[in-house]
C-alpha cells in the first residue's frame, strides 16, 4: 500500500515534467489510475461480433418490402440528372406512373440487399487486430467506413445482375422507357440517356451503408444495443 501511494506521489510530481508520459504509462501498468486494456483476441473478437450484429440487421431491416420505400433516409428518388423529366411529365399528368417508377427502383434494392450478407462475412473474417483496434478507437462509424473501403466494389459486382434481374422481372426498364417516351412526346423537350441500372446499384449500396452507420452507432452509444456479454465488456473499456 506505501509502495502504490509512493508511486502515486511520485508521479503528481512529475506531470509537468517530460518524463510524465512515462510515469503514465508506467501507472498503466501497475493498474493504478487507468483500466487495463482488453487482450487483442478479446477487442477482435468482440468488434466482430458487433459487426456481425449491426451488418445482419441492416440486411434485414434493408432486404424487405418497403426497407427502402418507407425510410425517407434510405428511398431511391427519380436521379437528380432526370428531374426536367419528372417535372414535365407531372406537369402532363403522369404523376402516378413517375411514382410507380420510383416504387419499382426501391423494390428492386429491396430485393437485391440479401446478397451482401456472405460479402460482410468474409470481409469480418478477414479483419486483422490492427483493423479491430483502429475501429474500436475511431469514430461511430469508422467501422461502416472500413466496410465501404473493403467491400464496395465486391459489392458492386455482387449488385448488378440481381439489379439487371429484379428490374427486368418488375418492369422497371420497361417503365422507365415507356416514360422517357412520354417525355419525348412533348413538344420541344428532349430526354437524355441515363443508366438507371447503374443508378440504382449506386443508391442501393448508400442506403445500405447507411442503416450499418445507423446499427454501429447504435451499438457504440446504447448500452442497450450491445445485447451480449462480450459486446457490453468490449464496448464499455472503449
Amino acid at each position: 500500500m506505501m509502495l502504490r501511494l509512493l508511486l502515486v506521489v511520485i508521479s503528481i510530481g512529475l506531470a509537468t515534467s517530460p518524463a510524465s508520459a512515462q510515469v503514465d504509462q508506467f501507472l498503466k501498468s501497475m493498474g493504478i489510475g487507468q483500466q487495463s486494456s482488453l487482450p487483442d483476441v478479446k477487442v477482435d473478437a468482440g468488434l466482430k461480433q458487433a459487426l456481425q450484429v449491426a451488418t445482419e440487421k441492416s440486411v434485414s431491416l434493408t432486404g424487405r418490402p418497403n426497407g427502402y420505400f418507407s425510410n425517407q433516409a434510405i428511398k431511391i428518388l427519380m436521379p437528380e440528372k432526370l428531374q426536367t423529366v419528372e417535372s414535365g411529365l407531372r406537369m402532363v399528368g403522369y404523376g402516378p406512373q413517375v411514382d410507380e417508377f420510383v416504387l419499382s427502383m426501391n423494390r428492386a434494392a429491396e430485393q437485391t440487399a440479401p446478397a451482401a450478407k456472405k460479402i460482410f462475412t468474409d470481409a469480418i473474417t478477414g479483419m486483422t487486430f490492427d483493423d479491430a483496434k483502429k475501429i474500436l478507437s475511431g469514430g461511430n462509424t469508422s467501422a461502416t467506413e472500413f466496410f465501404k473501403a473493403k467491400t464496395t466494389d465486391h459489392l458492386t459486382a455482387a449488385f448488378k445482375p440481381v439489379v439487371d434481374k429484379t428490374m427486368a422481372q418488375t418492369g422497371v426498364m420497361q417503365q422507365y422507357q415507356g416514360l422517357m417516351g412520354r417525355f419525348d412526346a412533348i413538344p420541344f423537350v428532349r430526354s437524355q440517356t441515363f443508366d438507371i441500372d447503374g443508378y440504382v446499384v449506386g443508391k442501393a449500396l448508400d442506403g445500405l451503408f447507411h442503416v450499418i452507420g445507423e446499427q454501429e452507432t447504435l451499438i457504440r452509444t446504447n448500452p442497450a444495443a450491445r445485447t451480449t456479454e462480450l459486446l457490453r465488456e468490449v464496448f464499455a473499456t472503449k
